[in-house]
């Protein structure tokens, strides 16, 4: 959405004024904030919960965390993020008569995206850097992880996290039955395709070199070129017969293609009568159940960094 700078004051400064942020852990994350006629208004941040992406992340919190659950309120794009982190730092300091907020219980997390993100004044210089340093071999690198306040995903983006393998069972389960173009949802039916759009991803295709370098741990994919890239993908995929092998070629694939139009994609079956954005809302909600129960594995990025925060309660 872009914040103007009044905007950026204003949100920043009814977040730390806000009640319900006392002695709790603080998550700023991507997503769209409600304004009311063109406005930020105070009750589009008591809703700010049920907002997807604020939600599917309140949905994943570790189930075992009762007590100080922590509070997550959207803010816009990645730089929008990251302005309100360094912003809300500032706003404590200058008065933290008015603020509620405890600044090392403050955290951001921001897609890792293909284009770099930089920084002044933080550990890291770019996302790029926390991003190796947060990961290795697509777990989170436990002995790192205290180190950051601001985490980038994993995965190339939020909506990845939507389509990891162990998901299917959940997909086939679900009592309205997700459909992709149409038929039952298959992942391996979306991998394929984004296998098949690499080619024609422009984005990526310019990004090549960093791309590559992210997924340097997996050497099936080691290669000089988009075209080769696709064609030993696709030949590793569908002619493994080792699904631990498998999914690390899923999870490079995650890392590197975006997945958000593929998600977009997943669509209820015809007897499901509302829009297809709450059936989605409510498929993520489950996801995130499903990732609620995964915190002690660092190979569930959202739910790690999730336990990560615990210690800080």
């Amino acid at each position: 959405m872009s914040f103007s700078p009044a905007e950026l004051e204003k949100h920043c400064q009814t977040i730390i004024e806000s009640p319900r942020i006392k002695n709790k852990i603080v998550v700023i994350c991507e997503g769209e904030i409600q304004k009311n006629q063109g406005r930020l208004s105070p009750q589009s941040y008591k809703n700010m919960e049920h907002m997807p992406d604020a939600n599917f992340y309140k949905a994943c919190v570790p189930r075992w965390w009762s007590q100080q659950r922590p509070q997550f309120f959207n803010c816009g794009d990645r730089k929008d993020v990251i302005d309100t982190y360094f912003t809300l730092l500032n706003l404590h300091t200058q008065d933290s008569s008015r603020s509620y907020l405890h600044p090392d219980k403050l955290f951001a997390i921001i897609d890792l995206d293909l284009q770099i993100q930089n920084f002044d004044g933080y550990i890291f210089a770019d996302t790029e850097e926390i991003f190796h340093n947060l990961y290795n071999k697509f777990k989170i690198n436990d002995k790192n992880a205290a180190a950051h306040r601001i985490w980038v995903t994993g995965l190339i983006h939020k909506e990845a996290y939507f389509l990891i393998p162990e998901l299917q069972s959940l997909f086939n389960n679900f009592p309205t039955s997700p459909l992709y173009k149409k038929s039952s949802l298959l992942l391996n039916d979306i991998y394929v395709d984004m296998a098949d759009a690499t080619i024609s991803d422009i984005d990526l295709r310019n990004n090549l070199r960093r791309a590559f370098d992210r997924i340097r741990c997996c050497p099936e994919l080691d290669c000089s070129d988009i075209e080769e890239l696709q064609s030993l993908w696709k030949h590793k995929f569908e002619n493994s017969k080792d699904e631990a092998e498998k999914n690390e070629l899923v999870l490079a694939l995650l890392t590197i293609k975006k997945a958000k139009t593929y998600w977009n994609q997943v669509q209820p079956s015809p007897d499901w009568t509302r829009p297809a954005e709450i059936f989605r809302e409510q498929l993520l909600l489950e996801i995130g159940r499903f990732y609620s129960e995964e915190s002690s594995d660092p190979k569930y990025h959202i739910p790690f960094f999730l336990k990560t925060l615990y210690e800080f309660v």
